[in-house]
This record gives structure tokens, sequence and C-alpha cells, in this order.
């Protein structure tokens, strides 16, 4: 296990409703799309092309390696009080040696907007509950780095936004998508230096809020790369309740692959979407959510999420090379104020049957 360094290298949510002059980038389509979807998550578009849920990319396996563990989006929307969450997701997550995930609500004890909070349009979610729940799933805090380069970050406004900043600063949790660090961190894990770049293609705001403030820089040609061993894109990117991207993310995925990305996991459609190869870059397009960041009741396609586990190899003359991927699909099940965190293998009955034939569809 290894510590790391990180170097620094009003619109409610769902309707499109505007806060003042505040307006959103989400086109009208996508605006009316949104409940349909939530209420059935599509599984139209192309499926072809793909790669398996796990795969091996170097034999023999290297002798020495660093294994990143990517989780989906991170709020208390759903849940009043910190996860119970099975034995071996625990160790999953605990065995890795940096857990890369999207910090999808601001992080504050007294939220501004009190009533797009209390139904659930704006996010919000305590010191404490981030410090408990993260303790829950068995991740260190020296061993976490969370974006908050996604369109939920300024919910709470610009105050909201800074006390975020400092709340993980005083947790020892480390941050990605600030625009004052520039579009690529250094994080070293163990003998690595992987450079992360988290942005945001969605905002829930005016631009004019999110500049200076959140990284939505994914553009790849000007990123920084001297020194790094691999640079990992984090975007916030896509349509929500899709589960196979649109064209234009997988344009941008090879655009990213093009310009030396070795690994991508994104978030923001909050369902499992797919894997793809392209040449030695993996990209995971969508994690789904890990802490529910809908609504408390949600259906069950929208429940699975995804810990996408990657071992980079750190020996001499193939460090930062992908030697092995695998995702790990799990359910998020209601127990009380709170969500059950259980792998597909522990579930029984008629929901393992639905979410197997669904993982069936993705990646088949």
């Amino acid at each position: 296990m290894s510590a790391y360094v990180l170097q620094p290298v009003r619109r409610t949510v769902y309707t499109g409703q505007t806060i003042g002059h505040c307006v959103s980038n989400y086109p009208l389509s996508y605006k009316l799309s949104w409940l349909p979807r939530f209420l059935k998550p599509s599984l139209s578009g192309d499926a072809t092309g793909f790669a398996p849920m796990a795969g091996t990319l170097m034999e023999p396996a290297p002798k020495q390696t660093v294994r990143l563990a990517f989780i989906g989006d991170i709020s208390a929307v759903a849940n009043s009080s910190a996860p119970d969450c099975d034995p071996a997701i625990k160790a999953l997550l605990g065995a890795a040696d940096l857990v890369v995930g999207n910090c999808e609500s601001p992080v504050l004890d007294k939220p501004s907007a009190v009533l797009g909070t209390k139904l659930g349009t704006h996010h919000a979610m305590s010191e404490r509950f981030l410090a408990e729940a993260s303790a829950a799933v068995g991740i260190a805090h020296e061993k976490l780095v969370l974006s908050l380069a996604n369109n939920h970050v300024l919910d709470q406004g610009v105050a909201g936004f800074d006390e975020t900043v400092a709340a993980l600063k005083r947790l020892g949790i480390g941050i990605l998508g600030l625009a004052s660090d520039g579009p690529v961190h250094q994080v070293n894990v163990g003998p690595l230096n992987v450079g992360f770049a988290a942005f945001t293609l969605w905002r829930n705001a005016s631009e004019d809020l999110f500049a200076g403030r959140v990284s939505m820089d994914g553009d790849p040609a000007g990123w920084p790369r001297d020194h790094l061993d691999l640079v990992c894109a984090v975007p916030h990117w896509d349509w929500e309740f899709r589960h196979f991207p649109r064209a234009g993310t997988q344009a941008l995925a090879r655009r990213l692959a093009g310009q030396g990305v070795g690994l991508i996991a994104g978030h923001h459609a909050h369902v499992v979407q797919p894997v793809e190869r392209i040449g030695d870059t993996i990209v995971a397009y969508g994690l789904g959510d890990f802490l529910s960041t809908a609504l408390a009741r949600q259906p069950w396609p929208g429940r699975i999420g995804g810990i996408f586990v990657v071992d980079v190899s750190a020996d001499a003359g193939t460090r930062g090379a992908i030697a092995s991927y695998w995702l790990h699909p799990f359910v998020r099940l209601r127990a009380g104020d709170h969500e059950r965190l259980v792998p597909v293998e522990g579930l029984e009955g008629a929901m393992r049957a639905k979410v197997e034939g669904r993982l069936d569809a993705i990646f088949s």
C-alpha cells in the first residue's frame, strides 16, 4: 500500500430551471429526456466494438505493479447515514494503492439552497457523512482523491464550493479538477508518477461561475506530460441514464487516446457503461453511482455501479503501461435511511437475474 503526494502540475438540477441569470449548458432535448430515461435507463445505441469486463494486456505479468481503483459518483442525496458495505467490496477498495472518485455533492454542514437540497435537486453532504462513508467502505483518506469537476459542485454557490475545498483538505483527501491547479495533477502512487486530468463538460450554472474554479479543459493538446509515467483522464461527460456512450463521447475518447492518455474513467451517466480498448488505452465510459446521486427510490438499473480496478506496471521498461483491468459490478440496495453495497454474486432471486441480464447486454 502506497501513500501518495498530490502535486499541482443556479439552475435546479434536473428540470433546467434557472437561478437568477445562471444557466446550464444542457440542450433542450436532453432536459426533456431526463425523467423518462431516469425511470427507464436506455440500452439503445451502438453496442459493437467494446471490450470485455476484464482484460489482461501484459503477459507475463509485471513483477511490480500499482493498483488504481476508480469509483463512481458520490453523494448523500439518498443517504442519511453511512452505507453498509459488503466485506468483499471493502477488501477490494482497501487493497488499492489509490482510489479515485467523483465528489458529486458540495461538502458543507449548512446548505444555502435549503428547499432544493430537501427536494434533492441541489446536492449537499456533510463533512461527517463523507468521513464516515469512506471509513465504512474501507478507503483510507490518504489513499483517496476526489474530483470536483462536475455539474453539481456549485449547487450551494461559490461559498459552498470554497467550503467543499476546505473540508476535503481538512480530511486529508486529495482534490482533482480545480482550475487553479491547471489541467493535470501529478499524483505519486508508490514508484509511479501519474497525471490525472479531471474535467467536466456539463454545468448546472453559468460558465462564468465555473471558470477559474472548476476545470473544463477537455483538450489534451495542451496538457503537460513531462515526468509522468501515465496520464489518466477523469471526465464528467456523456448523457445521463444511457448505458451506451454517444458518438461524440467516443470521439473524445479517441482524441484523448491519440494524445497519449493511457487510461480514462468517466462519470455523469449514473449507470454503468461499457469498457473500450483504443490501442493501448483503456476507457471505462461510466461507472454509475458509488453512493446514490439521484433519488432515494431509484429504479433498479440505476442502482448498478462499478469499481474499475487497474493494475499499472512499475517495472523498468514498461513503467506506466496498463497490465490488466477488471470492472467489479455491485448494486446499491435500500437499507432504511441509507444504502447497502452488495456485489452481484451476493444478490438473490429475481434481482440477481435482472442485474446479470443487464450486465450481459452491456458487456456481451
